[in-house]
């Protein structure tokens, strides 16, 4: 555990491939690629790539990029704080947890239920990352589901299972999360939140996979506690719920969760049939977080106040889009991009496309583990994989799938994940522990989301 605390952090990470970017400009030969406008979208004209005069970089370079990635992505940096800002609202009325506390009643009053508390509780959590990015406040829930999951006669394991594998499985199937997929399709030019039929597929699929995987665990553990892998060490993290600490699932509240899921209906909606973008999105958050203070009779200072707070929650997001951004304004301004791309358009062309959208899922896996962060991730990647997926004949719908599966499945395992590593500190897990039970699941997932990854490329034209 020493070494992870030890691991620098993203910004860390993201400043340090600055300096590699830099020297890179030094090193890769500078071209470029034609650009061509098909269908409102700038797309690479095959087999365009040319040489041109070399643009090192240079220490000015590394301390301007922040600024010069800031200014490029403030469209999407304003669009998450505003967000943020709106979910907080929401958070702070406690609707959310209200909802999840009536589960947790009902399963006391109706024990034949049991089996079912599990697969429902884990799909709502996944239903909340797949939609509206649900990360973090899981850290808020662990001390829920960890309780819940001893009363059910189970252990830490599980209980911390429901929000990290749920909300993970939700990311990797997402179909309108604002934060990775609407970041993600935005700057590959396709719209925000499109091809959502074959994403529920996908999301469903995957969900229903973890459910069974942890149900059967739970199952292990239900008919012999021996089996846990817990069992014998002396971990004390048996909190207890009280009727005191537990927000009634009252008149407002249920108002406020109905209205979200109207938002997000209205969302959908939205997006398919208005083609709507960050900017109607923004939109349609803030007036559920007005909505919502209104439900609630919150004051108008405490609205604000819990406005406020979301934005600054949504800082270190911010912080990484920019810098990621400005990475991409280094290679960029030294014109490697595009000879990276005819490099490894020129190492993938005599493979299947198969072998080349695996490719990019692996890719977006390995890089997770240095930028755990979903939307930093996207807005340093994607730049790149959308070309690269025109020039390798791949859709870029799938460019985005490839990194959703990266991005959402690695997450729940990487040491590098302040939200994992977070929620396993408050359960009080060893990572030694949980890597050996969470790996099978990741590996089983991973298997899955590379057979997903075939019908969008001989089934149907996606």
């Amino acid at each position: 555990m020493t070494l992870f605390k030890k691991f620098p952090d993203t910004i860390t990470i993201i400043l340090g491939i600055s300096v590699v970017f830099i020297l890179l400009t030094w090193i890769i030969p500078s071209g470029e690629f034609d650009k061509d406008i098909v269908n409102g979208k700038e797309v690479i004209v095959a087999n365009s790539y040319k040489l041109v005069a070399n643009q090192p970089q240079g220490v000015w370079a590394f301390l301007t990029a922040p600024i010069k990635g800031f200014v490029s992505a403030s469209f999407v940096i304003a669009f998450v704080f505003l967000v943020g800002g709106a979910f907080s609202i929401l958070t702070h009325t406690g609707a959310i947890n209200a909802g999840l506390f009536k589960v947790i009643a009902v399963s006391k009053k109706r024990p034949q239920y049991k089996i079912y508390i599990i697969p429902f509780i884990v799909t709502l959590f996944s239903l909340a990352g797949a939609t509206f990015g649900m990360s973090e406040e899981i850290l808020v829930f662990i001390l829920i589901t960890i309780p819940l999951s001893k009363a059910l006669g189970y252990d830490a394991i599980i209980g911390a299972a429901i929000p990290i594998v749920g909300t993970g499985v939700g990311f990797a199937g997402a179909f309108t999360n604002p934060f990775t997929i609407g970041i993600a399709q935005g700057i590959a030019q396709i719209p925000v939140f499109s091809g959502i039929e074959y994403r529920l597929v996908v999301w469903f699929i995957l969900t229903l996979i973890a459910c069974i995987l942890i149900s059967r665990y739970a199952n292990k553990i239900d008919k012999d506690p021996t089996k846990s892998l817990l069992h014998g060490l002396e971990i004390d993290n048996a909190q207890t719920l009280t009727e005191d600490n537990i927000p009634e699932l009252n008149t407002r509240r249920k108002l406020i969760l109905i209205s979200l899921f109207i938002t997000l209906i209205v969302l959908i909606y939205g997006v398919n049939v208005y083609e709507w973008y960050i900017n109607e999105i923004a939109g349609l958050f803030i007036g559920l977080g007005i909505v919502t203070a209104i439900i609630y009779k919150m004051p108008i200072s405490k609205a604000i106040n819990s406005f406020v707070d979301g934005a600054k929650d949504m800082m270190s997001a911010a912080l990484i889009i920019g810098l990621a951004k400005g990475l991409l304004v280094i290679a960029e301004d030294g014109k490697i991009i595009d000879t990276i791309l005819n490099s490894v358009a020129i190492s993938a062309s005599n493979t299947p496309k198969f072998i080349s959208v695996s490719f990019m899922f692996a890719f977006q896996s390995c890089l997770n583990f240095f930028i755990p962060s979903g939307s930093g991730q996207a807005a340093l990647t994607m730049p790149i994989m959308a070309p690269l997926s025109d020039l390798l004949g791949i859709s870029r719908q799938l460019a985005v799938l490839a990194f959703q599966f990266g991005d959402g499945l690695s997450n729940m395992i990487v040491p590098t994940s302040g939200v994992t590593m977070g929620a396993l500190s408050i359960a009080k897990i060893p990572y030694n522990i949980w890597f050996k039970w969470i790996a099978p699941i990741v590996l089983i997932l991973s298997i899955m989301a590379l057979l997903l990854l075939l019908p969008p490329l001989f089934l149907f034209n996606w």
